[in-house]
């Protein structure tokens, strides 16, 4: 692709970076983790999904730029905000996966998203928050990696690979928050519910608990 610049001069970008961005937060991006079952929890539940869905995209690409713009070096010089992010991570962790064991032990709480009651909007974004911004590997992925290999393609090329990278979110939250309600049936059950709350307790606990390992190994 070829972009010409103010002066008429005329500059070679090269459309690979997209691609570049795009598979690396695709394979980031798509694992079991805290974020993404929350997201499907909310998919499930059809409650607050489409902001949801923007909320976590939205941060994805500003880690994503931030990292590729320079903060990256922020959290390797300053040690004791990792240690602070991974210790806020791993207490919110366990209080939510703590909340899903116990919802898994009560058949009366797993009924279907359009008898329960709603979680407002704001409290709904508050964890959705907590499980982005509170994560490490969030930052480790976005900021860190993404950033170091963001930082180094050439010039011109580097908002193209966010771009790619930021594309590669929205349609991942997106295919998980909307495409969650395809399992409908599954869940009308509530077995599947306890089985699911189940999961994600034993998942957030593990994820808690591998946080403050690595504290400790550290």
């Amino acid at each position: 692709m070829i972009r010409r610049h103010g002066s008429g001069a005329f500059t070679m970008i090269d459309p690979s970076a997209f691609a570049r961005g795009f598979a690396l937060s695709a394979a980031l991006i798509v694992a079991i983790g805290a974020q993404n079952m929350f997201v499907l929890r909310q998919g499930l539940r059809r409650e607050h999904v489409g902001p949801i869905v923007l909320f976590c995209a939205a941060c994805d690409a500003l880690l994503i730029t931030a990292g590729v713009t320079g903060l990256g070096m922020v959290l390797r010089l300053v040690p004791g905000l990792a240690l602070i992010l991974s210790l806020g991570g791993a207490s919110f962790l366990a209080w939510y996966g703590a909340t899903a064991l116990r919802r898994a032990t009560q058949p009366d709480a797993m009924i279907l998203s359009d008898q329960a009651a709603a979680m407002p909007l704001g409290a709904t974004l508050g964890r959705a928050a907590g499980f982005t911004l509170l994560n490490p590997h969030v930052y480790l992925d976005t900021v860190l990696l993404m950033g170091t290999v963001g930082s180094s393609q050439a010039a011109g090329t580097q908002p193209i690979f966010i771009a790619g990278a930021a594309s590669a979110s929205v349609i991942w939250f997106t295919s998980l928050g909307y495409g969650a309600r395809l399992l409908t049936p599954l869940f009308a059950r509530p077995m599947a519910w306890r089985v699911l709350d189940l999961l994600v307790g034993l998942t957030m606990l593990g994820l808690a608990l591998g946080l403050l390992m690595h504290l400790v190994r550290g």
